[in-house]
């Protein structure tokens, strides 16, 4: 798929998505406002650190394509912004949750959506996020492809291709260097890192098993 989205306009789309789901009643969001959550630290990968300036140049580009418009409240002058992105490619409340995950974090295991998606539209366990995810990769013009698993990996990643194709040998090359540091003392902020990933896939397995024992239950009610 040709990219429709620079890295910039994906995070600048990805935060509209975020906040219009978790945060309905500050959006649409002030230049302002979009501009810090572009450049926040958590739920963000890579982090950013953009100025208005950048903000409202890519919004500027992203408007004539139908991506974002602009609205002004009542009693108030500033511009706010608002995305089009599920009108503009006619996507469900389940796969425009996905993408704006991906986008906002970057290549993720099925467990790790699971779990972090949840804020933006309930999944009703692991299969149904996979079976969105097929959907996506079996378009015409796929939007999400699954990463072969690289050195390290337990389970293969799925990325969003709405920024163009993955560099898989920037990946490669990232996992190879990563290797002999795995042998030694790692950062107190890897050592979370592994650790935060680990308990999303926990929790999701956890969520699954508490589904299947309800379901189970109610054979019996």
């Amino acid at each position: 798929m040709d990219p429709i989205l620079n890295d910039i306009e994906a995070r600048i789309i990805g935060c509209l998505i975020e906040k219009d789901r978790t945060t309905p009643d500050h959006y649409p969001l002030s230049l302002n406002a979009l501009t810090n959550a572009c450049n926040q630290k958590s739920n963000r990968d890579p982090v950013m650190d953009l100025d208005e300036q950048t903000v409202q140049r890519a919004l500027d580009q992203l408007r004539p394509r139908g991506f974002v418009v602009t609205s002004v409240g009542s009693g108030s002058r500033v511009e706010k912004y608002r995305h089009l992105l599920p009108e503009k490619l006619d996507l469900l409340a389940d796969q425009t949750a996905i993408l704006c995950e991906l986008m906002l974090r970057g290549p993720q295991t099925v467990g790790e959506l699971r779990t972090r998606c949840q804020r933006l539209h309930e999944f009703r366990d692991i299969d149904d996020v996979a079976d969105t995810l097929a959907m996506l990769a079996g378009l015409s013009q796929p939007m999400v492809q699954e990463l072969p698993r690289l050195p390290g990996q337990k389970e293969p990643r799925w990325a969003q291709l709405l920024t163009g194709p993955v560099d898989l040998e920037s990946l490669q090359q990232a996992a190879a260097a990563a290797g002999p540091a795995r042998a030694a003392i790692v950062s107190e902020n890897q050592r979370i890192d592994v650790l935060e990933s680990r308990i999303d896939e926990l929790t999701a397995e956890l969520e699954d098993l508490k589904s299947e024992f309800t379901r189970f239950r109610e054979q019996f009610e």
